[in-house]
């Protein structure tokens, strides 16, 4: 059964399988262009290797975190390259059954419900984290979202710095006014807006490791009368805000609160208010999040089609001015931090151990491999309260210099 399978599913690059007892068996051919696309993984036993067959979302990162898939020749990133080119696509087409179809809406519910104490218990699982972690691979401003390679030689500072650039031209940001930064991380964003633009901002997050960071940060920028940060739910907040902004949390919502994330934007924008929304998205429909990721790195997360989110969106009498989609710029943010966070795994590893380093090289390059291969992408919009809150030409948001701005921005280390 297995190797009816794989000879069917394997035309780009070669895998080689040694199972149990060293039984081997090859599948696809290596062109001359790409000789490098020749992987050889070892598999302990043959439970493992039907789990894997049967259920690959889930099981081939188990099986690389507890060590019972290896690496004899390639990389990681080599492996999921080759299944990122030979699987996904027709993955894509005919991987989701009617059985998924029907059972979908309480799959949804049950994983995506995020009352209160839940999102913050999802929220600490990942980003309360070691901030020592997250500076291995991030750029020196912290930044935990895609970064926008105007370039493609860019290095990952500049290209985050063109991120927040373009955000805050978007935003169309007038000294004095009060921004709501929605899951604000470590406070990068809300401190560029302040310091550049000479706005009031608010920053609110879940996690208490990002919270002490930031507030730590506007202390060392002398920026306490323009920043605020605190823990905070978006649904408890009140209050008015000229502006509000959430780049990469609302992959953290759920589909159930989309109602209520957006009609809670419409109820804290003033009437000429504007808001963007940077999140990861999908462009074939409607899914699920992968068992892996929802149980190792991200509980409750969900990566939404457009069509989801236009959907609630319009309920919310809140007008869409604005969405732009970005192809392959999170594969190349991806890359830029798992290669960062190889080049000093050991220092990963002596913070956590060996089984942590692994899951997390696994979730950063099968991440890489989904913008690269998969459907992902990210899009903003732009919502206002009225049709004539924002130009009705996009020029404005290329007026500035093209080029990433040259703050003296202090280090988030």
């Amino acid at each position: 059964m297995f190797e009816r399978k794989f000879e069917s599913l394997f035309k780009i690059g070669r895998l080689t399988i040694i199972g149990p007892a060293d039984a081997k068996a090859s599948y696809g051919v290596v062109s001359p262009e790409e000789h490098w696309l020749d992987v050889v993984v070892r598999v302990r036993d043959t439970f493992t290797l039907m789990k894997i067959t049967l259920r690959p979302g889930r099981y081939l990162g188990e099986a690389y975190i507890d060590g019972s898939l290896s690496l004899e020749k390639g990389t990681l990133w080599d492996l999921l390259e080759i299944c990122g080119r030979n699987l996904l696509p027709g993955y894509r087409r005919y991987g989701r059954g009617l059985l998924q179809s029907i059972l979908r809406p309480l799959l949804v519910y049950l994983q995506q419900h995020n009352p209160l104490a839940k999102a913050r218990h999802n929220a600490s699982h990942h980003y309360d984290l070691s901030y020592d972690l997250y500076r291995i691979f991030l750029d020196s401003d912290l930044q935990y979202s895609c970064a926008y390679f105007r370039d493609s030689d860019m290095t990952l500072e500049e290209a985050q710095s063109a991120k927040k650039q373009h955000i805050a031209a978007k935003m169309l940001l007038s000294p004095g006014q009060r921004v709501l930064d929605i899951g604000c991380g470590w406070g990068g964003l809300a401190l560029y807006m302040a310091e550049k633009m000479q706005v009031r901002v608010l920053g609110v997050t879940l996690s208490q490791e990002q919270l002490s960071v930031a507030r730590r940060r506007v202390g060392e920028r002398g920026l306490e009368h323009l920043v605020a940060f605190e823990l905070e739910d978006y649904r408890e907040m009140s209050g008015q805000f000229d502006r509000i902004v959430s780049v990469g949390m609302f992959e953290h919502v759920g589909l159930p609160q989309y109602g209520i994330f957006f009609d809670t934007l419409c109820r804290l924008l003033t009437d000429d208010g504007v808001a963007l929304i940077h999140a990861i998205g999908r462009m074939s429909g409607p899914g699920l999040t992968s068992a892996w990721l929802r149980k190792y790195i991200f509980p409750g997360g969900y990566v939404p089609a457009l069509s989801e989110v236009l959907g609630a969106v319009e309920r919310s009498d809140l007008w869409v001015t604005d969405v732009e989609v970005w192809r392959l710029h999170y594969a190349a943010t991806l890359r830029h931090w798992r290669e960062r966070f190889l080049k000093q795994r050991e220092d990963a590893r002596q913070m956590y151990d060996e089984r942590f380093c692994r899951m997390w090289e696994f979730y950063l390059a099968a991440s890489e491999m989904s913008f690269r291969y998969d459907d992902l992408m990210v899009f903003q919009i732009q919502l206002s309260k009225t049709l004539d809150a924002v130009p009705l030409t996009r020029d404005y948001m290329f007026s500035a210099d093209p080029k990433p701005p040259q703050l003296q921005e202090t280090s988030a280390q």
